[in-house]
């Protein structure tokens, strides 16, 4: 192929074409006629010498080249604009830029005071707001309208970048005058009432079925494997309610261990380690391919993973201050 005849503009336009499979909004998307849009597909199946989009029940699917080229596609525009971008250094003390970051209920609790808290020493102007999961689509985030995402993911598009920002396991917690609190056993763990906590998921959230613990979470899928099933009395998607409603005595609440930590600061209530194997999960951070090579991105998740060493060291030094000190 001739790359000298070759209009790069058509990449941009098959970019959102596959993310959007639809014509029309893809037309939208770019300013452009839905018969100019039309036009431009012709063009590309023309030059990949493939559909690319077919026809179907559920409207515009991609061809399998379709879904090969579309990563590619995407870590080659975003090459394309970091050199087409002017290279400035990012001045974080003198600058006055938003960012937009989608955080968990549960990242939010943990990380974020102590990420503002580095901020404002480092960049005193600069704004950050902060979205939930319900407010934001991936969508939002291969537009640039998000720029990036700290939660738990169990799907996350394949042409993103992610990185681990830290594990965390989970701990039971119950107010001080809980009758199982001096023998939580399995036994007594079943035979309590339980706070059920999480909002991972990106996108509008619906009610839970208590009948499917499978879908559940980590919690209810950890008793689904060894054959028991817990007794669910609240389902709440915020991480600071537990606390309130763990002082009820007949409840325990099973939580991320960090959160237990921080709601544990109640002397009324108590952290104990679930009478169960309960596999530990991940906090990632993932953004976009645009954004990759940012000068102004990339020094927002330095400064977040920073923070989050920062977190876990002072963990250790806790935990290595609660020890015991050995007799010589």
């Amino acid at each position: 192929m001739n790359l000298e005849r070759v209009d790069l503009n058509l990449l941009i336009y098959l970019d959102v074409l596959l993310r959007e499979k639809n014509v029309t909004r893809a037309a939208e998307q770019l300013g452009v006629t839905q018969p100019a849009m039309s036009n431009i597909l012709r063009r590309l199946r023309t030059l990949f010498n493939d559909p690319l989009l077919i026809r179907s029940s559920e409207g515009m699917t991609p061809t399998e080249r379709a879904l090969e080229l579309q990563p590619r596609i995407r870590d080659a525009l975003s090459d394309l604009s970091m050199i087409l971008e002017p290279r400035t250094e990012f001045r974080p003390f003198s600058s006055s830029r938003v960012f937009r970051i989608m955080t968990s209920d549960y990242a939010e609790a943990t990380l974020v005071p102590k990420l503002v808290k580095a901020m404002r020493s480092e960049a005193p102007n600069v704004v950050l707001d902060f979205l939930t999961p319900s407010d934001v689509s991936y969508r939002d985030m291969e537009q640039g309208k998000v720029d990036l995402a700290i939660n738990r993911f169990n799907e996350i598009p394949q042409s993103f970048h992610q990185v681990l920002v830290w594990r965390d396991s989970f701990s039971c917690l119950l107010s001080a005058n809980h009758p199982a609190v001096d023998h939580l056993s399995l036994k007594s763990y079943l035979e309590a009432q339980h706070i059920w906590v999480s909002k991972t998921g990106m996108g509008v959230g619906f009610g839970v079925n208590p009948e499917k613990s499978g879908g559940l979470g980590w919690i209810d899928q950890a008793l689904e494997r060894i054959g028991q099933k817990r007794k669910i009395s609240v389902f709440t998607r915020h991480y600071q309610m537990p606390a309130l409603l763990a002082s009820n005595v007949d409840l325990i609440a099973t939580l991320p261990t960090r959160i237990a930590r921080l709601q544990a600061e109640n002397l009324n209530l108590v952290i104990k380690e679930p009478p169960f194997y309960i596999p530990e999960f991940e906090l990632k951070m993932a953004w976009c391919p645009l954004l990759h090579h940012h000068p102004a991105h990339r020094w927002l998740r330095q400064l977040i993973m920073f923070v989050a060493r920062q977190i876990i060291d002072e963990e250790q030094r806790e935990m290595l201050a609660l020890q015991p000190r050995l007799e010589p």
